[in-house]
Order: structure tokens, then sequence, then C-alpha cells
């Protein structure tokens, strides 16, 4: 059978485009490897229309409530290897909970988001899930009294050394650059924080452990010489990568961003795309939910002219 509409992908943006194919009445599904996205792993959420205050996990739950009330339950556990074109209909290979599975749809949203960049240092493979964490939310609460250490300058690196400052005993924050590039509320309370210290211009170079992390090797930019720090936890905030590498059919840039126009269309009729997977130079949830919208709406278009 084949869909309307399939929605690829389980953050904000699938489930803004999901709300409104229901609303339109489509015969669509939503797949995903796991819901909730980049929301999921965010920490405090500030800035989100309609929530002074949250967390991603809160969001994210509300939207699954959502979604519910339209009768939509995302399908879970499918992860799209390739999407191709056959005459009208675009063809989804999948992997299904460890199975091979096919899905065809006249039109696509592709709506995956994005996943942590590594460090690519020595160890760092090596000590995952033993140490190095990619997910303060996640992982934090599992060092309590430990010193630990942040490595990024951005938002997201911000974020995580704040949840853990009341969490550890001590919070070192790598920071490559000389100076941060994230929001000034969040670097203004990073700052005035006792229990965080900062280090400009370290350039991560290597991860020791045993059976876990015990330390962290750093070098100063500019200079041969190379400090260590002794951490029971690493937290990595390095910038993401798009989930892009399903589809070759569409145009992407430099950054494996999908090249969208204003709206949400990509160079192949009938693929559409949304949120941080996007050449969109602003990664927020917000601007991730409009997207979706415009890409439902634009699918909705899509879908009506090939009936004409």
């Amino acid at each position: 059978m084949a869909y309307d509409l399939i929605i690829v992908g389980g953050s904000a943006s699938a489930v803004a485009a999901g709300i409104y194919a229901a609303r339109r009445k489509l015969n669509f599904i939503i797949i995903t490897k796991e819901f909730g996205g980049e929301v999921v792993m965010s920490g405090e959420i500030e800035n989100y229309p309609g929530y002074p205050k949250t967390s991603g996990i809160e969001l994210s739950e509300k939207f699954k409530e959502h979604l519910a009330s339209q009768r939509v339950v995302p399908e879970t556990g499918v992860l799209v290897k390739n999407i191709s074109k056959k005459k009208n209909l675009f063809i989804l290979e999948t992997d299904k909970k460890g199975k091979p599975a096919t899905y065809e749809a006249r039109s696509v949203i592709i709506a995956t988001g994005v996943r942590p960049r590594q460090l690519g240092v020595p160890g760092e493979e090596e000590f995952r899930g033993k140490g190095v964490s990619y997910c303060t939310v996640c992982d934090g609460p599992l060092f309590r009294n430990k010193i630990v250490a942040t490595v990024g300058g951005g938002n997201s690196a911000l974020e995580s050394a704040l949840m853990l400052s009341p969490i550890a005993s001590k919070v070192y924050l790598l920071v490559i650059n000389p100076e941060f590039k994230g929001e000034t509320t969040l670097i203004d309370k990073v700052k005035a924080d006792q229990n965080i210290e900062i280090i400009y211009n370290a350039e991560t170079v290597k991860i020791y452990g045993e059976r876990v992390v015990t330390a962290l090797e750093y070098k100063v930019k500019d200079s041969p010489e190379t400090k260590k720090l002794e951490v029971g936890g690493i937290f990595v905030h390095v910038g993401n990568i798009p989930n892009s590498q399903m589809v070759d059919l569409v145009e992407k840039n430099k950054f494996n961003e999908i090249i969208v126009d204003r709206l949400g269309k990509t160079n192949i009729d009938g693929i559409f795309a949304a949120g941080d997977v996007t050449d969109t130079p602003y990664k927020q949830i917000a601007i991730a939910t409009g997207m979706g919208v415009t890409a439902a709406l634009s699918s909705v278009s899509y879908l009506n002219n090939l009936k004409e």
C-alpha cells in the first residue's frame, strides 16, 4: 500500500508535520528510529512559545500527547536506509527492528534532525558509554559527586555544564575557541557558576581510562604543551552532523544539510525537508516546528496537484 505521505523522523519538525497531515486527513505514517530526537537531549528550555520553562523530556511528552489527540502513533524502531523514486512513488528501504522492510509513498518529508559530532581522538570510541557521553540529560545523573568535563563552546555545551554543576563535584568546560558561541543568557550563567572552571583555547587530544574514563588530555591552541585533567566523565558537545545519508536524490550543501526553499521543497518534486537536517542557519526547536508545518502544507499542495 502506498501512503500519501511518509514523515521520516521523530523530533519537533516531524511532530508538527504529523499534526497538520492528520488535520488534512492524509493517509500518512511517521517512521523513526527513536521518538524525541534532539528535543529529548535538551535540558532546560526557556524559549519555546507557551512554555516559559520546561525540559526537553517534558516537551517531548507533550508532543506525543498532541499526536495521540489526532490519533497518530509514530512507528518507532524503523531506520531508513535509502530513499529512491520509481515513477510517481518514493520507495523507502528500512531496517525495521532488525528486519528489512519497504514503504511506499507519493510524497516524503525528511525531518531526521542531526546526530552528535565526535571529537575523533584516541580513547573516545573505546570509552563510549564508559565515561564518554554525548547526552548530558541522559547520563549526567550517573556522575554525582564526580569531577567531569564538558567539551564544546556552543549552547549545548553551556547547557551541559549548567546541568552538571549541581550534580558533579567540579565541572571543567573546555572551549576550543577564545570565546563562547552561544546565547548571552547561558554564557552569563556559566561564568557566574563557581563550580564551573572554563578553559579557553583548549583542544582535546586524548582520553584515558582503564575500565572507565580516568582522564582527559588537552593542549592549549598554538602551543605544543599538553595538560591532563583527572575526570570521571566527559560530555562531548562539539556540534552535530545532519542525518541526511539515507537520501542521495536531493541536493545538499558542503555540510550535507538538505537544501530547501522557503516552502520546504527540495530539488526533487515530492520530497520535502524540515528542521535541523536542512540548511536553515538557525537550529531552534521553534523554527523546526514551523518548518514542519510548512513542509506538511507543501506536501498537501503537491498531492492535490497530482490529482489534477
